[in-house]
């Protein structure tokens, strides 16, 4: 098995059709695949054997495609960093999966981190060393190399938004479960376009928008990273079927006048990295005619655990499990609870993660005794088998001995039309230990007056779960996929004092 013959067959069925747009430019399947082979072979050539970790670490581009495809060709496996990392981030990384060559646009700093012997080892746009010159080292294409189900294609790393990253071990078997449940429950065909601004890195643009559109020979519209006004533009092209984004440009995205027209010739909305507040989704159906689909998956599962499909798309919900996937809610002693119970969404299926790189501990502690896989988040299932995110486990909020989970919050606060985004944490409270505080974006023109906030949520929430602070906010910090850095919201909230409560 290896996830590069997805994208053979696509060239052996569509030679011609176009995997790949960019800026008007179109790379066919035929070409990415040859691409991607003379890739493999120069690999061989200089030295990288199966198994061995070659590190991608750019914006997106053709290239950095062609360069993915041709290492798992090569049976080496895929390390995928943010082009968006410190010095400092990149070469902890770097450090520790310690790739043998290295794809990048920032060839200065990662000859620095790997120091001695770095000639030959950094492949760069505009270098001595680039994808051309490279690949020129080739005796000719090659095809995939056949590799062990469970053998690592590639290592994603996450943790980014609540720690130290963890590098997420992923097979050739996690990768092509999830590629064809998305193709599946998707629909998707070779005449799709989807959208791709999401970073190449993380497991929505790799795993459920490249890897999903690749295995069915669909044709990536590719931007290197979010601009609304490139985004609105190519739209408008009307090519574009689907369109994928995170929470914050959907909001972005609703607050636009002739907002349906805009779309062109989009059919299909999907949303992940974050919950979606279901107001949201409701003004979009209202505005637009089309849902947005929702699924519910992370790193650790190579995307796709759950899916709000076509047919009974339910509002709030991220929908049923994806064939041949598990999900449990358990109470943290590991306990199985009942349909309408609240408890930690345990996963079990060949999508979850072989483990954690160099990792043994965080990899233990991610599963319990029995296999099944911790995800850390608090849900419910109803007794139709559709899945509730409630939230992060680490986001709950205890005050006042009291739980508090911020999405509900959040949840009733999207409902005032004058917020445009927001999010909820806790702060220190030397009285209740933590107080609710809500950040906030006004829409354009629009002012946030506290206390009217304070009444509107008493009549919808509990009083002690509305926010005790308001601040308002020009932007909220987020990581390059689009989901809110949290901690970094924590270290800049109200500093404790008496809440009222």
């Amino acid at each position: 098995m290896n996830v590069a013959t997805n994208l053979e067959r696509s060239a052996l069925f569509f030679p011609d059709h176009p995997a790949i747009s960019r800026d008007g430019n179109e790379t066919t399947y035929a070409r990415l695949d040859e691409q991607a082979g003379l890739i493999a072979s120069a690999l061989v050539e200089s030295g990288i054997a199966p198994g061995d970790h070659f590190g991608l670490c750019a914006a997106n581009s053709t290239d950095w495609l062609a360069f993915y495809f041709g290492v798992l060709k090569a049976g080496a496996v895929a390390v995928t960093l943010s082009g968006a990392l410190t010095f400092d981030e990149m070469a902890l990384l770097v450090g520790h999966s310690k790739p043998r060559m290295v794809f990048t646009d920032r060839a200065e700093e990662m000859a620095r981190i790997l120091g001695a012997g770095a000639d030959g080892r950094v492949i760069s746009p505009g270098t001595a060393l680039d994808t051309a010159a490279f690949s020129r080292r080739a005796k000719g294409p090659v095809k995939a190399l056949d590799r062990d189900r469970t053998d690592v294609a590639a290592i994603l790393y996450t943790g980014g938004t609540t720690g130290t990253p963890k590098g997420v071990m992923l097979t050739h078997e996690n990768i092509n479960v999830s590629a064809h449940n998305v193709a599946y429950s998707e629909r998707s065909t070779e005449n799709d376009r989807a959208l791709l601004f999401l970073p190449l890195n993380h497991v929505f643009g790799q795993m459920h928008i490249t890897n999903a559109t690749i295995l069915s020979a669909g044709c990536l519209e590719l931007i290197p990273s979010f601009n609304l006004d490139q985004v609105l533009a190519i739209l408008k092209e009307g090519r574009v079927t689907k369109l994928f984004a995170v929470p914050t440009v959907f909001t972005r995205l609703l607050a636009l006048p002739d907002l349906k027209e805009r779309l062109g010739a989009v059919r299909y909305c999907f949303s992940a990295a974050a919950s979606l507040p279901a107001e949201v989704i409701r003004r979009w159906k209202e505005v637009t005619g089309i849902d947005i689909s929702e699924g519910y998956g992370m790193t650790e599962s190579a995307s796709a655990v759950t899916y709000n499909h076509y047919y009974r798309h339910v509002v709030a919900s991220v929908g049923e499990t994806v064939p041949g996937v598990e999900v449990q809610i358990r109470d943290l002693a590991g306990n199985l609870l009942p349909f309408g119970q609240e408890g930690e969404i345990c996963i079990k299926g060949h999508n979850i993660m072989k483990g954690y790189l160099n990792n043994p501990e965080d990899t233990k502690a991610a599963f319990w005794p029995d296999g099944w896989y911790r995800s850390g988040d608090i849900g419910v299932l109803d007794e139709k088998g559709y899945l509730f995110i409630v939230d992060r486990l680490k986001d709950m909020i205890i005050t006042g001995g009291e739980n508090v989970y911020p999405r509900e919050v959040e949840e009733a606060i999207y409902l005032m039309p004058e917020v445009q985004e927001c999010a909820v944490v806790g702060a220190p409270d030397k009285d209740w230990g933590e107080r609710v505080v809500a950040f906030i974006i006004p829409k354009e023109g629009r002012a946030i007056d506290a206390q009217a906030m304070k009444s509107f949520l008493k009549s919808r929430i509990s009083a002690f779960k509305v926010p005790k602070d308001y601040m308002v906010v020009k932007e909220l910090p987020k990581n390059a996929a689009g989901k809110i850095l949290k901690r970094e919201l924590r270290a800049a909230g109200p500093a404790g004092g008496p809440g009222e409560k």
